[in-house]
Order: structure tokens, then sequence, then C-alpha cells
């Protein structure tokens, strides 16, 4: 046991992409204007949806909450990875990593089952457009979006514990540009086959049952849309529709991929691109999925933007 190091170390390197120093300043570029643009496109969701009387619905209240999700998604992770880049000593606190790594947990865990009631709303919405009105209240969705934050932060605090008990060895280089369960057991001295089977046994809790769900949602969903007797009514639902399927696929693609698919040669590589995908690129993009083909929100945009002129005025 030469090496071990059972106590909580100072800090930890996060090599990242330090052995393509030559990609750094091209990848900080690329990370800097994709986060600044999650945060305008989140914010703008946020603020049109609460501001905007007419999106007052569940459907823009769960929308709400997603970007809400991303925004701290990104920045739990994105403004260390930009300062490691730029960097010659790319290192995070001991403090630091475990915040990353409860945050990065928990968040992805809050997002699989905050999808599955995003599908619910949909399925309730156009199988059941009678009872939506007495089904989805504003309590229900209260409820339905807490129990999604709080079964996605349980969940981390578990994984959390499991993760840092384990004694480490040698230097602490994680190999990742964060803090994540996979890269920080590979630094542990004993056997981490337990921890692996209980990553493994999560990831299928929090992947796949929602997605299952999420599925037999949709094939509801598909068979009542083919029953519309109007193609614009046919057109409408499916635009509704079509962007949270977008984001599902976006999201459980990669994070199956990166949990669910076994080791391989070239799973590290693997591994943090599709971690950048996950953390960074998904949730960039889902503003522009959901207001693209959106005239709700880019009405209620526009209704926003001539208040604030006429304000200024």
């Amino acid at each position: 046991m030469k090496g071990v190091n059972a106590s909580a170390p100072w800090e930890f390197t996060l090599l990242g992409f330090s052995d393509r120093p030559r990609l750094e300043l091209p990848l900080f570029v690329v990370f800097f204007i994709s986060y600044v643009a999650t945060i305008f496109g989140n914010l703008t969701i946020i603020l049109v949806s609460r501001l905007d009387p007419k999106l007052h619905t569940p459907m823009y209240f769960f929308l709400t909450n997603l970007s809400l999700l991303d925004l701290c998604y990104t920045t739990s992770t994105v403004p260390q990875m930009l300062v490691n880049l730029r960097s010659t000593r790319k290192v995070i606190s001991y403090g630091g990593c475990v915040a990353q790594l409860f945050m990065f947990l928990a968040l992805g865990a809050t997002e699989c089952v905050l999808l599955a009631v995003m599908s619910f709303d949909r399925f309730v919405a156009i199988c059941r457009p009678l009872h939506y009105s007495v089904v989805v209240l504003q309590r229900l969705c209260l409820q339905l979006a807490a129990a999604s934050w709080i079964t996605g932060f349980g969940n981390s605090v578990w994984l959390s514990a499991l993760s840092l008990q384990l004694p480490l060895c040698g230097r602490k280089e994680v190999d990742h540009f964060l803090c994540e369960v996979p890269a920080l057991l590979k630094l542990s001295c004993v056997d981490t086959t337990a921890n692996e089977a209980e990553l493994f046994f999560v990831s299928v809790l929090f992947h796949l049952i929602p997605l299952t769900l999420i599925l037999v949602s949709y094939a509801f969903i598909a068979r009542a849309v083919l029953r519309i007797q109007s193609a614009e009514g046919r057109r409408k639902a499916f635009g509704t529709c079509g962007s949270h399927l977008i984001v599902v696929s976006l999201f459980y693609g990669t994070a199956i991929s990166m949990y669910l698919q076994p080791p391989s040669p070239n799973s590290k590589d693997r591994g943090k691109m599709v971690s950048l995908f996950y953390g960074i690129i998904a949730p960039m993009l889902n503003p522009l999925i959901y207001t693209l083909k959106n005239k709700e929100v880019k009405e209620a945009f526009k209704r926003l933007v001539a208040r604030a002129a006429l304000i200024k005025k």
C-alpha cells in the first residue's frame, strides 16, 4: 500500500487537454463562446417564460426548470475549465473538486427525471386534452419539479460519498477536464469493482427507466396525433413534441454512451468528448431547439423587447 494517502489531498491536477497544447487556445475560444451563448439563451427563456403571462403554463414552467438546470450545469464546470485552459498550473482545490463532482452528478440526475416529467406533461396535453387543466395543476407541477430536484441531489449525495471515501494513491492527477466519478475512481488504490457496479446500477436507474417512460409516452402521443384530422393540428402537436424529443435524444444519447458502454482502449478520449457535449454543447443547443420553431416563445420575446423599448422611452 505504498503511496497510499487516505486523507483528503489539498488539490487535484486536471490533465484535460494538456497532451494537446495546440488545441488549448482554440478550445478556450469555442468554450467561452458556447458558455456565453448558454447563459444568454437560457436566461432569455427564463425571463420570457416568467414575464409573459401567456407563457404561464405547465409546459413553460418545466422548460424554465430545464433552463435553470442547464445554467447551473455549465456554470459548475466551464469557468474552471476556461481558467485551466489558459493556465500552466491546471489545478482544482479539493473542495472545488468535491463541489464540482456533487453538482455534476446532481444536475445530471435531475435532468434525467425532469425530461421524463416533461414527457408526462405532453402526454396529458395531447392524449387527454379535456382533462389537462384538471390533472396538471400548479400544485402537481411544483411537486413534480421538486421531486426531480430532490431525487437528483439525493442521488448525488450517495454517489459522491461513495466516491470520496476511497483512499487515493500517488499523484492526484485526474485525466479529465472536470472531477467526475469514472476519472476519480482511477486514482483509488483499492479495488473499485463495487463502486463501478453501483455507478452502473444508478446509471440504469436514472437513464434507462426515465427513457423507457419517455418512449412509452411518445408511443401514445404518436398514436393520438395520427388520429387528429386537421393537418394544422398534427403539425402543431408534432412541433411541440419534436423539440422535446430532440433534447431527449441529445441528452440520453450522450449520457448512455458515457456511463453504460463497456470500457475500451479509446474510452478515455471518448469520455472527454462525450462530457463536453453532455455538459457544454447540449445546454447551449437546448434554448435554440425550443425557440427556433416555437411561435409562442418568439412572439413573447418580441413583446418583451417592445415593452422594454417603451419603458426606455
